[in-house]
């Protein structure tokens, strides 16, 4: 096949719409791909992939790689069998895998390194996680931009941006930041107080959406009494903002078509969940759910309104602190956890006690360098699958488009699994008809999932009454110590967590005393990597940024969760800075 249309695999905001033609990626003009992709597809055929199977560093067949992986699982105790799985593919094809583990009777993880604690939040307030489509953002007057980085993580939402008057609330004077109407600059983990504020502030100017109050509100005056706990003095000493941003910000956002835009940075602590919830509350104020061109976008469910024909019906533990050293076998998919989890010395360790470490995926990491087989996946070109997105209702057919000898799909690798230990498993075709009978077809010739509305809430929050539920405490911010610096770890433009290219360094303001490109020491509780130091006057001083994927970034966190939703806490660790002598 010459050309085609197929879809963006990545875990990513935009999930983008392709045409493949002559060994050539390019965006579909349509929709909300509008001709362009971002840096990583640009250069997909640049980055070096896994070509041959490897067993005790030895190269071998496709098919040798198969039979020893059926002698491993042979082998193995079903409970001392663990099944991995990240996200490095969202096609919806990728759980087929998980299929054969759950009724292998494997052991499989729950939780997530991504977005857990908001997801959280927002369940509990809402009961349900809809998202706000860019088609709807496209109708807003006003977008607040809250700790999401667009330039890097979801560029095509900028051209829905254009001409609104933005908003942008993060720690980094990002580009969006430097072209918004207000950039309010807090301290890292202090959004929950800005949200209580800007409460209060509502309240005080008659800006609260009286009439929406009181249809869907449930124990708001205690939520209100709770805010009032705090001074308006004490709160913005805390985030270290002027009280004209604030009140500025209630004037922008009065009577306004709203969308506040959400990044992953505001939930990567301990009270993750608690932040999105108080957002959501301060956006209910605003009346912004059940209206055109209004709402909260965070991640989605991007399976809403699927039903997956695959079992998941096995025994699960902790993705964030999994003991690998419990189990005699572990299959990794599409994940480095050598890298990607928190507390990189804990995996190390534990990982060095495995007999067996499968690692199955496209490219050579930390994970794949210590596993003892390594079965090369298929590109997303060379596999027939289907997918869905966490931030557009979308439904994407991933037409498969060149014929390859390297690597083997994920349904080939079940497919083998299964008839060697006797499970059922369906022809993939009647796999990928079924998700298929979940699109319907649009006026323009795309596709979106059945029964999704876009307009988030129209008739009502997916509580048991209909009411939002309004926090009723939270966890308080301890304050940081003179000496420690708060760890942010956003992405970077040039890497998607640990695949393509990463970045190397520590990013410090230039006025702290640390000379650019010199190597300083980062440490926190729970301990300590080498990096050079790069200067980035975006920053707060009391700041210090390391992308996500930069080698040994995780030796700096800890492997304890968000208080809900099971999610890691990154940015919840404090570091201190020293030169290395």
């Amino acid at each position: 096949m010459s050309q085609g249309v197929t879809a963006c695999p990545l875990d990513c905001f935009d999930a983008c719409s392709i045409v493949y033609r002559d060994s050539k990626l390019s965006g579909v003009k349509s929709g909300h791909t509008q001709g362009f992709l971002c840096p990583h597809l640009n250069h997909y055929n640049e980055f070096e992939r896994i070509i041959s199977p490897r067993y005790k560093g030895q190269k071998i067949s496709i098919k040798d790689a198969l039979v020893i992986l059926k002698e491993i699982l042979a082998q193995s105790p079903h409970k001392e069998m663990l099944y991995y799985k990240g996200s490095g593919n969202f096609g919806l094809m990728q759980d087929v895998t998980e299929h054969f583990f759950s009724e292998f009777d494997a052991i499989s993880t729950e939780g997530t390194l991504c977005d857990g604690a908001g997801e959280a939040g927002i369940l509990k307030g809402r009961g349900s996680n809809q998202n706000m489509p860019l088609s709807e953002i496209a109708k807003s007057e006003v977008v607040i931009v809250w700790g999401r980085n667009p330039h890097t993580t979801s560029s095509h939402l900028l051209p829905f941006l254009k001409g609104k008057k933005l908003i942008v609330i993060d720690p980094v004077t990002t580009k969006i930041a430097k072209q918004a109407t207000i950039h309010i600059q807090l301290k890292p983990n202090t959004d929950i107080y800005l949200a209580m504020l800007l409460m209060n502030y509502l309240e005080i100017s008659e800006g609260l959406d009286k009439d929406f109050l009181d249809k869907y509100k449930d124990k708001y005056e205690e939520y209100c009494k709770l805010i009032k706990n705090y001074s308006n003095s004490d709160l913005l000493q805390n985030m270290d903002i002027s009280l004209e941003k604030v009140k500025r910000v209630v004037e922008l956002v009065n009577g306004k078509r709203v969308a506040i835009v959400c990044g992953l940075g505001i939930q990567k602590y301990k009270n993750g969940a608690d932040v999105m919830q108080a957002i959501d509350a301060f956006a209910l104020s605003l009346g912004l759910f059940g209206k055109e061109g209004c709402g909260v976008s965070y991640l989605g469910n991007s399976k809403e309104g699927l039903v997956s024909p695959f079992s998941s019906k096995a025994k699960r533990v902790s993705k964030v602190d999994v003991a690998f050293d419990e189990y005699k076998s572990i299959f990794i998919q599409g994940s480095n956890p050598l890298s990607q989890m928190p507390n990189t010395a804990r995996v190390k360790e534990t990982l060095s006690k495995v007999q067996n470490i499968v690692y199955f995926g496209l490219y050579e990491n930390e994970t794949s360098r210590v596993a003892d087989l390594i079965i090369p996946a298929k590109t997303f070109l060379e596999k027939e699958d289907v997918r869905t997105s966490y931030s557009h209702n979308g439904f994407m057919v991933m037409n498969k488009q060149i014929e390859s000898d390297i690597g083997i799909s994920e349904y080939d690798l079940a497919k083998y699994l299964c008839l060697e230990f006797g499970i059922e498993l369906k022809d993939e075709e009647e796999y990928l008809t079924h998700f298929k009978n979940f699109a319907q077809e649009k006026k323009d010739g795309s596709f979106e999932v059945k029964l999704r509305d876009t307009i988030q809430y129209r008739n009502g929050f997916d509580t048991k009454d209909g009411e939002f539920k309004f926090l009723q405490k939270f966890h308080i911010e301890a304050m940081r110590d003179a000496n420690e610096m708060y760890l942010i770890t956003p992405k970077s433009a040039k890497s998607l967590n640990s695949q393509f290219v990463r970045e190397e360094e520590v990013f410090l303001h230039s006025k702290l005393g640390f000379k650019e490109g010199e190597s300083v020491k980062i440490s926190s509780a729970a301990g300590s990597v080498v990096l050079k130091v790069k200067y980035n006057d975006d920053l707060r001083k009391d700041c210090a940024l390391v992308y996500s994927g930069t080698p040994g970034v995780n030796n700096l966190t800890s492997s304890e969760h968000s208080s809900f939703g099971k999610s890691a806490i990154y940015q919840e660790n404090r570091v201190i800075i020293t030169d290395i002598i």
